[in-house]
Order: structure tokens, then C-alpha cells, then sequence
């Protein structure tokens, strides 16, 4: 592997994961998702996340997503499929997240996006899924003939790819969801405010996960990342650009590069125009 490679996956990273996110942070798709039966925001996000997987329940889904209190999870899932099965729920995230595509992404040559597309589609393929379970899931979904559908799910799946690879990287740093949250905010990339009430955490929680890094040394009395704490979160960070490098070795450096002049003024698009907040939990800086 050449030393450049997980940089380029982290630059790749930042400029799709805006595009993705879009059906998160605009409102069209989650009320797509509701017009179809499930209820609130959270539901629809966890279903919509989950449902190339199927029927899953709150005990994978808890383990999949990860940073997430296990209540937040439960409150939507499984009773998400008594109400609308996974098929659908695909079907529309789909739909939904192309519509919204289509109406806040700038004006773009369709030669551009087809070019773009090719080039995701083109890293998809090359991603390994073993371990992966949302980026496989993702994988099988046939997006169609929709060009914006389908560079949705283009970026979908490399980002839960990377994902997947960022649970795997904290699990063997001996950091739990709750563990990796508190170091992500204490790296200033995320205001606590956004980090806990977007996971549901009770203050007796996050303080308890405090105390346990504080007391392993990681945590000082400010809840500021120590010396050690700073080193973990490196490798954290590192070892998940490692295990994102197969889509970019796919590419090669010049179409990597090229992907990134093609998606990076759409995503900084999103982000100032404020359909993507800039502060939101998912910490990526702007592209």
C-alpha cells in the first residue's frame, strides 16, 4: 500500500459523505418515509438505514450503528416492519433520496455525473464486506436507471463500507460505541450537545463513560483527550482510512483525484447552502 492511499481514502471520504447524508439532513426523504406509515424521525432513519439487512431487530441494529443507546434503537425497530416492510422502505429511500438530489444539488453537467458515477460505482465493486454487514446490505441494492439514485447508493455504500471499517477499528482499541463518541467529542470535531442528544444518551451515561476513560487514562478531569487518549484516537482515525484503501486502490490515484474534483463542489454545496448542517454528529469536515 502506498503511504498516500488512506490519506485519499479520508479525502474521498469527505467528499461523498455529504452527498450520502442528504437523506439524513433534508426533510423529503424522511417524510417520504413517513407518508409511507413509519412514525418520526428516528424510525425512519433507522429503517432507512437498516432495511437491505431486512427484519433485523434492535439487538444488530444497536451493534451495527454503534455509537447509539440501545433505547434510541428500540424505540423504532422492530416496530418499523409491522408498519412498513424492508422492500418498501429500500424502494423509497431510494425515490426519495434521488428527488432530493435533484432539487438541492447545483447545476451539474450530466456528462459530469455520469463521469462521477462510473467512478463510484467503479470503487463500490471493489469493496470487501467481510465484517461489513451494512455495506453489504447496500451492496446488493440495484438502484435502477436513475442517475441520482444511483450515486446515492453509490456513496452509500462506500461510506457504510468505511463505517463498518471505523466499528472495527474501535472494537479492537477496546472502544465501545459510547467510548468512541466520547473521544470523537473530545477532539472538538462535534459539540457534546449534538453528539448526546442525537444518541440518546442520559447524562448518567455519558458521565459514567467519562469516568471509565478517565480512569483508563485516555479522558483528563475536563473530559479533554490525554496524551494517550490523543494516541488512540489517532490510530482510530488511521487504522479507518487502512481499511477504506480498497475502493481507492480500485481507482487508482488519478481517478480517486478525479472523483474527488467531480463530488467535493456538490458536497460543499450541501453544507453552505445548510442542507447539510456543518455541525452534526457525523463530524466530516467540509469538503
Amino acid at each position: 500500500m502506498e503511504p498516500t492511499t488512506p490519506k485519499l481514502a479520508r479525502r474521498l471520504w469527505r467528499a461523498i459523505e455529504p452527498i450520502h447524508a442528504i437523506a439524513y439532513f433534508d426533510p423529503g426523504p424522511t417524510d417520504a418515509l413517513k407518508a409511507l406509515g413509519l412514525r418520526g424521525f428516528w424510525m425512519s432513519y433507522f429503517a432507512g438505514r437498516f432495511a437491505p439487512l431486512g427484519a433485523v431487530g434492535p439487538g444488530p441494529a444497536t451493534a451495527m450503528a454503534f455509537g447509539f443507546a440501545p433505547r434510541r434503537v428500540a424505540r423504532a425497530l422492530p416496530d418499523a416492519w409491522h408498519l412498513v416492510p424492508p422492500p418498501a422502505v429500500v424502494a423509497e429511500r431510494l425515490a426519495s433520496a434521488g428527488r432530493a438530489l435533484k432539487q438541492r444539488l447545483p447545476a451539474t453537467s450530466a456528462a459530469d455525473l455520469h463521469e462521477l458515477v462510473d467512478l463510484l460505482s467503479v470503487a463500490a465493486s471493489a469493496c470487501r464486506c467481510d465484517g461489513r454487514p451494512l455495506a453489504a446490505g447496500w451492496l446488493e441494492v440495484d438502484p435502477g436507471d436513475d442517475l441520482l439514485e444511483i450515486l446515492w447508493t453509490r456513496t452509500t455504500v462506500l461510506r457504510e463500507h468505511r463505517g463498518d471499517g471505523h466499528v472495527l477499528a474501535a472494537v479492537n482499541l477496546g472502544l465501545g460505541g459510547l467510548d468512541a463518541s466520547l473521544t470523537h467529542v473530545a477532539t472538538g470535531a462535534v459539540p457534546r450537545d449534538v453528539m448526546q442528544t442525537t444518541r440518546a444518551w442520559t447524562d448518567e451515561e455519558w458521565d459514567e463513560g467519562v469516568s471509565r476513560l478517565q480512569e483508563r487514562g485516555l479522558l483528563d478531569g475536563e473530559s479533554r483527550l490525554t496524551e494517550t487518549g490523543s494516541e488512540i484516537r489517532g490510530q482510530l482515525e488511521e487504522t479507518t482510512d487502512q481499511l477504506a484503501t480498497e475502493p481507492v486502490e480500485r481507482l487508482g490515484e488519478v481517478g480517486v483525484e478525479r472523483a474527488i474534483e467531480l463530488a467535493a463542489p456538490l458536497s460543499r454545496w450541501l453544507v453552505d447552502s445548510g442542507v447539510v448542517p456543518s455541525l452534526n454528529p457525523i463530524g466530516v469536515p467540509r469538503a
